[in-house]
């Protein structure tokens, strides 16, 4: 069966663990070499060895999306040997609470989320530009926190927000050289940063942590958490040549929860 990115190079942000490591491993397996970015690196030949034990093919990068410096050595290392990107996926990302009173309230936490959150994808294009060919694609890791408000959640629902803004703008400043840009915005999902959410969710509602699982499941009209690969499938479609005319788009997948 031929594989639908054979021969692409891709780059994956935040990439030892949850949406990300399923985005790496599937990206590997339709046939593109993967730069798996992690802050440790360990973690990252962790998965570099898992997907070469599949059959694919990887390197492993250190990348801080904090460190502008880390960034461009990162990005450049993933470009190699033939000084080419053809897959960015933004994917690198926090949470945390920060209410806007209270003692509780943190410009630190403010900060730190921005950083990684928006100023991190916007790092990490600004140094993938040069290598990026004609027809590249770039995928952000928005959520549905993009697309509405939570309470006591302002930063992270702010670069969600952000980060549409930026996938819509960049959609059209690369368009002439057929690049595309687009956003993913999942709802729940069952990962470790998922997990946590869902457990401050339930601890405010009096849920213990099955519980809380169960009932933010229900908020969606399928009734399901969703599953890392679940993204991972949608970020393939989009960095494939089936969705080379989809550009600019913030596609929502969270079971129906949201209908724009």
């Amino acid at each position: 069966m031929t594989k639908r990115l054979e021969g692409k190079r891709a780059l994956v942000t935040g990439a030892s663990r949850g949406i990300g490591r399923a985005i790496a491993l599937r990206l590997a397996a339709e046939g593109a070499r993967v730069a798996v970015c992690a802050r440790k690196e360990a973690e990252a030949e962790e998965l570099v060895r898992e997907i070469e034990a599949l059959g694919g093919s990887a390197i492993p990068v250190i990348l801080d999306v904090r460190d502008a410096a880390l960034v461009a050595t990162g990005v450049e290392r993933a470009s190699r040997p033939d000084r080419r990107i053809d897959i960015i996926v933004n994917n690198a990302g926090i949470g945390g609470p920060t209410p806007l009173a209270g003692e509780a309230r943190s410009d630190d936490q403010w900060n730190r989320i921005l950083d990684v959150n928006l100023n991190g994808p916007w790092r990490v294009l600004r140094a993938a530009l040069p290598f990026l060919p004609q027809g590249a694609r770039v995928i952000n890791i928005s959520s549905v926190l993009g697309r509405f408000g939570v309470a006591y959640n302002a930063a992270y629902c702010t670069t969600k927000h952000g980060l549409i803004g930026l996938t819509r703008t960049l959609a059209l400043e690369l368009a002439p050289q057929k690049i595309t840009v687009n956003a993913v915005c999942p709802g729940w999902v069952d990962t470790d940063m998922g997990r946590a959410g869902i457990g401050l969710l339930g601890k405010a509602s009096g849920l213990d942590p099955d519980q809380a699982f169960e009932h933010v499941g229900k908020m969606a009209p399928l009734g399901e958490v969703l599953v890392p690969d679940e993204i991972a499938g949608l970020v393939v479609y989009l960095a494939s040549d089936d969705a080379r005319n989809v550009t600019g788009q913030a596609i929502v997948i969270d079971g129906g929860q949201v209908m724009p």
